[in-house]
Parts: structure tokens; C-alpha cells; sequence
């Protein structure tokens, strides 16, 4: 089976683990340190703050931004549910602006209509490994004086002319998921250049505390451990390797598939780098194919594929229970459309060629 996602873990990986292992030190210690500012360097940034997850590192940044109950923070519908659920753990409103529905991410010129005399931050999401259209947004933000949280947890090490997502913002999140451009098994990561915002993220993770037993403000265990950070550092080590062979594969993906009616490949936007978390389709009726039956194709030809989102956030029970009845066009109709197969660095030629030759036959079997 040709899966959906591989991390790779290597001997380097695994002696760094040991090593941690060996001097008895697992939780978070000197590793932890040294991966943020490994990674810190890595993006451009002055800090980074490393947490237990991407979520954990969500609720971190905006808590400690200072987003409350009274405060709306717009946001897209089309991204894992964490994104939105961050702002719900503050007590906040998730406002949901559609998308452009050739990069998948938040369109700037929907944004605008969001913005209230409540909204306090923007919480953008560079999907898939592609940056949302920056200079529109920071505009806005500027115009409107409005916190700026990147998203970054599918887009390691990806740029916006020239420049790394994850600098552009007040912070920038990043997840370290199996799945992800790089791994720390589970984990995520807090970019900033803001010392106050650095420290605040800090107190939060460890229940409000600098000094041991005195808690100055409300915080939870959100610590990364050193074994998760050994990995880590191993893993930035190798992660514009990754980028480029993912860079790669989709170029080759694309190149096979883009003559295939009724498929549409990875719109990839001007002056970007776009590192592909996911190599995503868009499934057009003109295929005559309809998605589950194209996936189920895929899998009796020993090809994985996902769908990556079928139900938009605003669509979600636990949404829907909220009250929320927002019509987003855009979102709404990708949603329906969209289906990834593999892109990861492990594929092979033969991969590539096994994924295309499947797609290119479908109306032949």
C-alpha cells in the first residue's frame, strides 16, 4: 500500500532518543531549549516556545495574546477544527471569512467583511503547505490594529516572497504530527519575536510558574519533553531535504496528471515556496467519476488517498450546536471536491508514476 503519509525515522533519530533515554533527563530540559532555538534560528524569529502539540500551542499563543470571551477572532473554516477550537478555549468567538477557492486558504478581500468592533485577531491558516497571500493581510491588520496568528502547522518551512511563514504575525504555530513536513512524534512549536509574548507563552505552559510552586498566572502542563526534542533536532536537520523531495514529487505528480479532464492539480500561487503537507485535487464532475468512488479505485489499486476536509468547521455538530448558520460558498464547494494522495519524500518514481497511472485509468476499470 502506497500510504497517505510516512514519517521517516532514521538511526540518527533513534540514537538521539537513546541518548536522552541514557542521561535520565526525559521531561523538559536541555533538548527542549536547544530545539527552540534551533528552530527559532530556522524560521527567523528571536523565540520559540515549544509545547505539547500544535492545539496546545494554539490555546498558548492566543491565552497568552490575551483573546477573552468578549473578543471575535476571524478565522477559516476550511482547516482541521483545532484552528477554531483554540479561540473556543479562550472563551472567544471563531468569525469565519471564505476562501480562495484555488489556494484553499482565507481570502483577504473576505476578511474585511468579518471585521466588527469586536474582532481582536486575524488566526490565518497556510493550508497544506502553501502561505496565504501575506501583504493583504497584514495591511488589514495593520489598518485595523488586529493580532495576527500564523497557523503554520502544515507549512514547515515554507515562504511568502522570500520570506518564512511563522515571521509575519505576532506568532506563528507549528505542529510536529506524524503526518507533518517533520516530526517530534507529537509536539508543536510558538514563533515570536515579542519577548513579552515569549514569556507569557512560557508561564502558560507550565501552570503560570517561573519558580517552582509559585504560580503567578492561570497556565497547564503543555511541556514538550527532551525525547520529543531529540527527534526534533534530528528531524530540522533533514526538513529542507523533505521540502525539496516533496517539491519534487509534486511537480512530477502534476506534469502526469495535468491533461487528466475532470482533475484539477495544486494550484501553486506567485512568488510562494509551497512545500506540500498535501498534494490536494480537486475532483470535477466532468471526471464521471464521483470522489468515494475515485478513493475506493485508489485503494483496490493499493493507493491511499484522504479527504482533507469533508466537513467544514461551520458545519460541524459541535458548531451547529453553537448556533453557527454561516453560508460560505467557496468553502462549502471545495469541501466536496477536494481529495490528496501521497506526496511524502518516501514515494519512489514508481510511486509517482503507480499514483498517476491509476488516476489517468480510472474510467478504464
Amino acid at each position: 500500500m502506497i500510504s497517505i503519509a510516512k514519517p521517516i525515522i532514521g538511526e540518527d533519530e533513534k540514537r538521539a532518543v537513546c541518548s536522552v533515554l541514557d542521561s535520565g533527563m526525559i521531561a523538559q530540559g536541555p533538548k527542549v531549549k536547544e530545539f527552540e532555538e534551533f528552530f527559532a534560528k530556522f524560521i527567523g524569529t528571536k523565540y520559540a516556545i515549544a509545547t505539547s502539540a500544535g492545539t496546545t500551542a494554539l490555546c498558548t499563543a492566543l491565552h497568552s495574546l490575551g483573546i477573552k470571551s468578549s473578543d471575535e477572532v476571524i478565522t477559516t473554516s476550511f482547516t482541521f477544527i483545532a484552528t477554531a477550537n483554540s479561540i473556543l478555549d479562550c472563551g472567544a468567538k471563531p468569525v469565519f471569512a471564505d476562501i480562495d477557492p484555488k489556494t484553499f486558504n482565507i481570502d483577504p478581500a473576505k476578511i474585511t467583511q468579518k471585521i466588527t468592533s469586536k474582532t481582536k485577531a486575524l488566526l490565518i491558516v497556510h493550508l497544506f503547505g502553501q502561505p496565504c497571500d501575506m501583504q493583504p493581510i497584514l495591511d488589514i491588520c495593520k489598518k485595523h490594529n488586529l493580532k495576527l496568528v500564523e497557523d503554520c502547522c502544515q507549512a514547515h518551512g515554507a515562504e511568502y516572497k522570500g520570506q518564512k511563514v511563522g515571521t509575519f504575525g505576532d506568532c506563528g504555530i507549528f505542529s510536529f504530527y506524524p503526518t507533518k513536513n517533520m516530526t517530534t512524534c507529537e509536539g508543536g512549536i510558538i514563533t515570536t519575536n515579542d519577548e513579552k509574548l515569549m514569556e507569557a507563552c512560557k508561564l502558560y505552559r507550565d501552570h503560570g510558574s517561573k519558580v517552582k510552586y509559585s504560580h503567578e498566572t492561570i497556565g497547564f502542563n503543555f511541556r514538550m519533553t527532551d525525547v520529543y526534542a531529540a527527534i526534533g533536532l534530528v528531524q530540522l536537520k533533514k526538513l529542507n531535504g523533505f521540502n525539496k523531495k516533496r517539491i519534487e514529487n509534486a511537480a512530477k505528480m502534476t506534469n502526469n496528471l495535468k491533461n487528466i479532464k475532470g482533475i484539477v492539480t495544486p494550484h501553486v500561487a506567485q512568488d510562494v515556496l509551497h512545500v506540500f503537507n498535501q498534494y490536494t485535487l480537486k475532483i470535477k464532475p466532468e471526471l464521471g467519476i464521483a470522489r468515494n468512488a475515485v478513493m475506493e479505485k485508489l485503494k483496490l489499486a493499493g493507493i491511499g488517498s484522504s479527504i482533507y476536509y469533508p466537513i467544514p468547521i461551520h458545519k460541524q455538530p459541535l458548531y451547529q450546536k453553537l448556533g453557527y448558520a454561516d453560508v460560505l460558498p467557496e468553502t462549502e464547494k471545495v469541501a466536496q471536491e477536494v481529495l490528496s494522495v501521497p506526496i511524502h519524500p518516501s514515494l519512489s518514481e514508481q510511486d509517482i508514476d503507480a499514483i498517476a497511472s491509476a488516476l489517468a485509468n480510472l474510467n478504464k476499470n
